[in-house]
Parts: structure tokens; sequence; C-alpha cells
């Protein structure tokens, strides 16, 4: 079951293939966790530079069942690059989670 995915597009226009590149990591993260209830991605070009290439940011919002996680990359790079860093910091802050949850991980006293 995929879940409801939520693409903002900001100074650029919108890209089917950008669409279908954020999907398919979506998919991927289910398939760590069915937990995922909602994914909204922002994609924004802020600003062009004359001097340096396009700088690209993106931001994921993941709800998922007793938290949410939040991730902002940024880069010069290729726009697919920095989706797909900001997907993998994701997947990282979603193996944490479950491991969390399961107990893997021991909480320390504030």
């Amino acid at each position: 079951m995929q879940a409801p995915l939520e693409i903002t597009f900001r100074g650029m226009d919108r890209s089917p293939a950008l669409e279908t590149a954020a999907a398919t990591w979506v998919a991927r993260l289910e398939h760590i966790c069915d937990c995922i209830q909602h994914c909204h991605v922002w994609i924004d070009l802020p600003h062009r530079h004359r001097r340096r290439g396009a700088s690209f940011q993106v931001k994921l919002d993941l709800a998922i069942t007793g938290a949410e996680i939040t991730v902002t990359q940024a880069g010069d790079e290729d726009v697919y690059v920095v989706l797909s860093d900001a997907f993998v910091a994701a997947k990282r802050q979603l193996h944490d989670h479950l491991e969390i949850r399961r107990g893997d991980v021991k909480h320390h006293a504030a």
C-alpha cells in the first residue's frame, strides 16, 4: 500500500520524473516500515546564481505511527542526488526510530 505522497515544487516547474523518483523512494521506505502514514516532499530552487550552478533544497516530512521524521538536504549537485541524499537520511532516521520502538536501543534518563 502506497502512503499518501504530496510533492511541492518551488522556484521550478513541476517534474513528472522527480515525482516518480520520490514515489520510488517512498516505496523503498515502506519496505522497511509499513507505518508511514503520509509523506510531503518540497523540492526548492531558491535562487539562481550566475557564477554557481543551481542550488537545490529538498525537505521531507514523514508522518509515521508515533513520530514524525523531518529531513532537509541542500546541495549544488543534480536535483536527483539531493533528493536521494534526503531520502537516505530519512531512511537512517526511520531505522533509528524502529530500533527504539522495538527496544533495541536503551533510553538514558535525562
